[in-house]
Formats: C-alpha cells, structure tokens, sequence
C-alpha cells in the first residue's frame, strides 16, 4: 500500500498545489464494498467547505481520468484539523516548540510511541522533550505523526 500512497501522491499533489493548497496527508482505507480516500488539505488562511469542494471536483476528474485504485470509493476532503498529521520535514520544522505525538514503524530503545515536546529538527532527525528527556527520532523511522492540540 505504501506503493500506492507515493502514486497517489505523486498523482494529486501537483494539482493541489496548483490550486492553491498544500496537500497534508492521504488516507486510503479500502473495503470490499466502499473504501474512503481522504485528503487533508491545508493553506495560509485555513480550510473552509468551498475549498475543500474546489479540490475534490479537480481530483474527482483526475481520478475519472487516471483510474488509480481499484474498486469503489468515496474521496473525502477535509482540513487537517487541530491533530494535524506530520509527514514531511517541512512540517515538523514549521511545528518546532509544539507537542506532538509520534509512532514509529520499529521500537527505538524498546519504544514505538512518543510524545514530547517538538525541540529541533536536526538534519533527518526530530528532537523531542519526552518527559525531560531528549529523545532523537529519525525521520525514516515514523509511520505516524501528529500535533497534539493544546486547550489551555
């Protein structure tokens, strides 16, 4: 499915961008009878319903054209909301001093999930305040990231 994801985003990218936008993740949840793509959408001045029905008409008719899944699916647009999920180094740079929570795809001392403060991103690695503890992750090493909202 990773495959998947880098066409997709290699497919859909260009032409959020192209209207204005940055593509913030995509979620493809397949099912046997109807699966769910979803594209999280974001943009300096934040997302409103008209932004996110202007992206989903060009990446509906992309879709029509390019065909890039099998079976049937609902496309689903949406703000990437007060979690935010991180992909990107950009993303974690333009996010320095927030909290963030973090699942990596292998344990790193004995750990999977991390949650800290977002200290520094230092060549491909982030650095983390977990606990008072400065963690090092590798960018390679996350499957998940995101913000974690603060209520305060």
């Amino acid at each position: 499915m990773r495959r998947n994801l880098s066409q997709l985003w290699e497919l859909f990218e260009p032409v959020v961008q192209g209207l204005g936008y940055e593509l913030v993740e995509i979620e493809y949840l397949p099912n046997p009878k109807f699966g769910v793509l979803r594209l999280y959408i974001d943009s300096e001045n934040g997302i409103q319903l008209e932004d996110c029905t202007e992206v989903s008409h060009q990446v509906s008719a992309l879709i029509d054209v390019e065909d890039p899944l099998p079976g049937k699916f609902n496309l689903e647009i949406s703000s990437p909301g007060l979690d935010r999920p991180l992909r990107k180094l950009d993303d974690f740079k333009k996010f320095t001093g927030e909290t963030v929570k973090i699942k990596t795809s292998m344990a790193l001392a004995g750990q999977r999930n991390f949650k800290g403060q977002l200290l520094a991103v230092e060549n491909d690695e982030l650095v983390l305040d977990c606990d008072n503890k400065q963690v090092r992750v590798p960018h390679a090493a996350i499957d998940k990231a995101r913000l974690v909202p603060n209520f305060d």
